[in-house]
């Protein structure tokens, strides 16, 4: 019989996760609350400026803090989802 999963440790670094990474059998953990996290790695040197009715930006600013990520971060994504080539 498998042993229950362990939590995962409170990791406040970089180099603590590292650390954690190298050494520990991610098996032996509960994964089941991870959520995938998307890196922002392209530079942003163009700046918009948007007027949008109150209710609307609330709004988004509220999926965003359920999201967990910054409002303007939201937009983005959003607009990246927008535009990406459909699939068939």
């Amino acid at each position: 019989m498998k042993n229950k999963p362990r939590k995962l440790p409170d990791l406040r670094t970089d180099a603590d996760a590292e650390a954690f990474v190298t050494s520990a059998d991610l098996t032996d953990y509960d994964l089941s609350g991870m959520v995938p996290v998307r890196f922002e790695l392209k530079p942003k040197d163009r700046s918009v400026n948007l007027r949008l009715p109150a209710d609307l930006l609330e709004a988004v600013r509220e999926r965003a803090r359920e999201a967990g990520i910054p409002y303007q971060r939201f937009i983005r994504m959003a607009l990246e989802r927008a535009v990406q080539p459909r699939s068939r």
